[in-house]
């Protein structure tokens, strides 16, 4: 029988304890979260003789984590999975958990004295974990039976734990106890299918695998800033998105993190790892010790590497000066190296690009990105004998595009061995290894585009798929690209199902998408059993091409603007009354058009962090592909459309989300919103998105499908609910609430949701709503106010108030 988790205990109600029980609630698990009794003397409006105050600091961490920014729950409501207590008064509630997850203080005498406390109260098929961040599972082991050494592991979630994809997960040792195998598999199961986490497996070791390499990196970059007299800006300008790293780079990370956690990562590594040849790497310069003293910890203090403040009105961010211990304006970082790479997207190639080069940029970058590889390379055998786990960690835990074995081919291992050689710096056997194999490479294909990875003392060796996932870049190598145009492309995945993979800028929908959806629907209803839409880029798709757009309206192309918007209205139609099923498969910004097609559908397996909106009024413009329709349509699901019903508070509903260009912050909230159906399903895993819709896809193929009924009608609130909005509107107006323009724009879309200046309870088909959409849209197009808008969301990325 496959085993499950179906309630869980988190003790220690802190910053990570909270947010974890928050995740594991998201998961729909149910969970106790244990803190302990407050001390004697603690400033608590309560007596210290009640629950109120007994339970204090569990209940104040879920109450924390419920005000957390960004959210810990993908709906507030998700919280009643949550049962808060105390460990004196509900220890005896632990005989029912499946799960104990302690996330107490880091230290070693608190978590035995936990462990001690708890155990007598857990059930023999429980599994006990530790989420410590570096603490040695063998010491921490050593004070449970053997019995519960068995079922003990380390989890080491990362902060915060709904948004971060990695889940290290270190066992117990067979010289220490063993961690039971089956346990290991199960919770790595569990990670993967019900909390949607990457698992990397770890060995018992200095901050295991992603905070070993991680630190190193940093520590790496802040000595070679201060040796080579560069600014912050400098550092933060090249270790980001320009070599495959987020925006946050390093010093921003820091300041995210806080210096305390740099400091502390630091001094394990410094105090554990004695025989890592980096070792006095760690000892860290007197410049963080002196941030330390002066409390320049980043966001947690409010002034760290960097310091934002209120300047006539007007947030600032200003930047430390590492010799003064000053702020100062923030400075733009000038390296001609990096203009000469611009234009060059792919990572490994713009990172190739830059070290070619001889200004300061290239040489920091080089000792940086040599450094980290090559302390990569000497971690193997001590922290994983793996080169895929250390790059999915890095990957997953610090969201960095390339993996230091992923670097080491991108910026060509002989290449690198040879400047290394030159420098007089030793070259780590693994590579040495590497260099003796044809590709000379840690990853390479055959001709069928089969994936190797090398194997430390041994050869390479083919790399195992992960369960349930599909590549969509592999299967396009082995020719499964059915058709292909220069914005999409269809791909055959399998089992029968196409998908139909957006790849503009953005995922921008424009001429060419349109012109694929038409074509892939008409594909799949003569070869197929079902098509999904999904890609696996940064997002599913920002909406329609507002550049274009723009152009057209300036140029006063109304006619062209008029058979766009057709295309896009038949498209999306196309879709909904396909003879076969179509699954949409939305992830991260999924917003304007993008989620018109997600509308349109009809289907949708989202991923969880699925951020959906229709959001057109923030650039003048109403949704004008079927979105005000769709969603009017999804808000009337269930109401009787007889005579005699009140449809206008579902209209206003419809109003009130797109009015407002109201974005679900998850795919849980968009289903409050409409945007999803309660039918639609959600996977917390977004590896394995593309999986999940072709089963969808494949299952209602199997169940029969049959498209919905094309001549249903929809009684319409015509006049009187206009009538009520444009009072509404007004109100808000007069209140200042809205601009004159914002007034506008709120009739215009009123009109549309209304089904027009007609009689109330009047009878329209989809048609009339889909024309009065395209009416209006042409209209506002016109309108100089709307034009200006759009010309200032494209050049400064937030919305105008005219």
């Amino acid at each position: 029988m496959r085993k499950t988790i179906d309630h869980a205990a988190v003790i220690g109600a802190g910053v990570m304890g909270a947010t974890l029980a928050a995740h594991l609630a998201n998961a729909g698990i149910r969970t106790l979260l244990l803190d302990i009794v407050p001390p004697e003397g603690t400033k608590i409006d309560a007596d210290p003789a009640t629950r109120e105050y007994r339970d204090a600091f569990a209940r104040s961490g879920l109450e924390k984590a419920l005000k957390a920014k960004p959210a810990a729950f993908y709906t507030a409501d998700k919280s009643r999975l949550i049962s808060t207590g105390n460990i004196e008064d509900d220890i005896d509630k632990l005989k029912d958990v499946d799960w104990v997850l302690e996330a107490v203080t880091e230290r070693l005498d608190i978590k035995h004295s936990l462990f001690d406390r708890i155990a007598p109260h857990l059930k023999d098929t429980a599994i006990l974990s530790s989420n410590t961040s570096g603490l040695p599972i063998a010491e921490l082991a050593s004070v449970l039976s053997d019995s519960l050494k068995k079922r003990f592991l380390v989890t080491h979630f990362f902060n915060p734990p709904r948004y971060m994809y990695l889940l290290e997960i270190v066992p117990l040792a067979a010289s220490h106890g063993s961690t039971d195998p089956e346990v290991l598999k199960h919770l790595v199961q569990f990670g993967e299918e019900v909390l949607g986490k990457g698992i990397v497996i770890a060995k018992d070791t200095p901050n295991f695998i992603a905070n070993r390499i991680g630190i190193y990196s940093m520590v790496s970059a802040l000595r070679a800033m201060l040796e080579g007299g560069y600014t912050i800006e400098e550092v933060d300008t090249l270790t980001g998105p320009v070599i495959g790293r987020p925006k946050s780079a390093t010093f921003r990370t820091v300041d995210l993190v806080g210096l305390d956690t740099l400091v502390h990562a630091s001094k394990t590594v410094y105090d554990r790892a004695v025989g890592d040849e980096c070792r006095e790497s760690f000892d860290l310069p007197e410049m963080i010790h002196k941030m330390a003293e002066k409390s320049l910890l980043g966001d947690k203090t409010g002034m760290g590497f960097y310091k934002k403040v209120k300047k006539d009105g007007k947030s600032e961010i200003l930047t430390l000066d590492y010799n003064t211990f000053d702020y100062r304006s923030r400075e733009r970082a000038k390296f001609p190296s990096l203009e000469l790479i611009r234009n060059i997207d792919d990572t490994a190639e713009r990172v190739g690009a830059i070290l070619k080069g001889k200004d300061r940029a290239a040489e920091f970058l080089w000792r940086v990105l040599s450094e980290t590889i090559v302390y990569s390379a000497n971690r193997l055998g001590e922290i994983t004998d793996d080169i895929v786990q250390i790059d999915r960690a890095m990957k997953w835990g610090f969201n960095w595009e390339l993996g230091p074995f992923e670097l080491w081919d991108a910026m060509g291992v002989e290449k690198v061995v040879a400047r290394l050689e030159k420098e007089g710096r030793e070259v780590p056997a693994v590579v040495t290894d590497v260099l003796g194999t044809e590709s000379k490479r840690f990853y390479t294909e055959d001709e069928k585009f089969t994936q190797y990875h090398f194997v430390p003392g041994g050869t390479h060796s083919e790399l195992p798929e992960r369960e349930a996932t599909i590549n969509l870049g592999v299967l396009k190598k082995q020719n499964k690209v059915v058709k292909k145009n220069a914005s999409s492309s269809l791909i055959d995945i399998g089992d029968g199902i196409l998908c139909l993979e957006f790849h503009s800028k953005m995922n921008a929908i424009g001429a060419d998408i349109i012109q694929m959806i038409n074509a892939a629907v008409k594909e799949t209803e003569q070869n197929y059993d079902g098509l999904v839409i999904g890609n696996q880029g940064t997002l599913f798709s920002a909406g329609a091409n507002l550049m274009l757009l723009l152009l057209e309206a300036q140029e006063g192309n109304w006619e062209d603007i008029d058979v766009m918007i057709r295309a896009f209205q038949r498209a999306n139609m196309a879709l909904k009354y396909s003879k076969r099923p179509v699954v949409a498969a939305p992830f991260g910004m999924t917003l304007a058009g993008g989620c018109e097609v997600c509308l349109g559908a009809g289907h949708v397996y989202a991923s969880a962090e699925s951020y959906i909106g229709l959001v057109e009024v923030g650039v003048g413009l109403i949704p004008a592909a079927g979105g005000c329709k769709e969603l009017l349509l999804r808000n009337l699901e269930g109401v009787p459309l007889v005579d005699g019903v009140d449809h206008f508070p579902y209209v206003r509903a419809t109003f009130e989300t797109i009015g407002m260009a109201k974005v679900a912050t998850s795919a849980e909230e968009a289903r409050g919103l409409r945007f999803l159906r309660t039918s639609d399903a959600i996977t917390l895993n977004p590896d394995r998105l593309i999986y999940c819709a072709r089963a969808m896809a494949k299952g209602l193929a199997e169940q029969g499908y049959r498209p919905p009924d094309p001549t249903v009608e929809v009684p319409v609130v015509g006049e009187s609910g206009l009538g009520a909005i444009k009072t509404f509107l007004y109100t808000m107006k007069e209140a200042k609430y809205i601009s004159e323009y914002d007034e506008y724009l709120g009739g215009e879309l009123a009109t549309v949701l209304c089904g027009g200046r007609v009689v109330a309870g009047t009878k329209r088909t989809e048609q009339h709503l889909l024309d009065l959409e395209r009416e209006v849209f042409l209209r506002l197009c016109g309108q100089r106010k709307t034009q200006e808008r759009i010309q200032h969301m494209l050049k400064k990325g937030r919305p105008l108030r005219n």
